[in-house]
């Protein structure tokens, strides 16, 4: 089985060093805007910086994979949600309770710099207050994620249970998860992630919770083979 799943590691990587190549390389967040070219739909892909493989090869381990508007009737689109992620890029603030991905990161900040926000990941919402007194934490996620090269993959399905976006990141994770398995591609002793608070994030080796638990259908990988031959290479 684990032979099996390092065979299909290899695969899934030089499929996204294809659509690396295809779309002109990785992007940082901190750098993008709304205004370029995004799909409406599609899945995403982060690394981080001093995160690489150690048994499939050579480059960049991925870090976290997700998707968006997954709910029928969702209207979030994909720069919408990276955006989140991203935070606001003129004050470098954001908003971690509209994003798991900022929460998780920050939990793994206070631990590393013994910081103390006893407010953080606290309700769906806040008051000023309470926002203020987070502002740095929010900023300090903000650069850290805003330094995570990424691809992005453009799939324009509708929004429901069974979407392909959800197919791919689904299968994705479970692919690349270490949770409660021999390890592949492990994340480096120094990795972010080990702060994190969350047990999931910690034994994956992913900003990950949800699917990191679960199996993965080796048949994706011949439907993401399909998608990133359909796209076109960068001008």
């Amino acid at each position: 089985m684990q032979g099996e799943r390092l065979q299909h590691l290899h695969k899934f990587y030089s499929l996204l060093g294809l659509l690396q190549d295809r779309t002109g390389g990785t992007r940082l967040l901190s750098g993008c805007i709304g205004r370029m070219a995004w799909p409406a739909r599609g899945v995403y892909f982060f690394m981080e910086q001093g995160e690489v493989r150690t048994d499939t090869g050579r480059g960049a381990r991925i870090v976290r994979v997700g998707t968006h508007a997954l709910n029928a009737g969702a209207s979030t689109e994909l720069w919408t949600r990276l955006s989140q992620h991203r935070g606001q890029k003129r004050s470098g603030g954001g908003n971690h309770r509209g994003s798991i991905f900022r929460l998780i990161v920050g939990t793994a900040l206070i631990a590393k710099n013994r910081h103390c926000y006893p407010t953080w990941g606290q309700g769906s919402s806040a008051n000023a207050e309470i926002r203020a007194g987070e502002a740095s934490l929010e900023g300090e996620v903000s650069r850290t994620i805003g330094a995570m090269p990424f691809l992005w993959l453009a799939i324009d399905d509708e929004p429901g249970r069974d979407s392909l976006r959800g197919t791919i990141e689904r299968n994705s994770i479970a692919l690349l998860s270490n949770y409660d398995k021999p390890p592949l591609d492990p994340p480096s002793e120094g990795w972010l992630g080990r702060q994190c608070d969350r047990e999931r994030v910690r034994n994956s080796g992913l900003w990950n919770q949800n699917h990191v638990d679960g199996t993965y259908d080796p048949s994706f990988l011949a439907t993401l083979e399909r998608l990133v031959f359909s796209v076109q290479g960068a001008a």
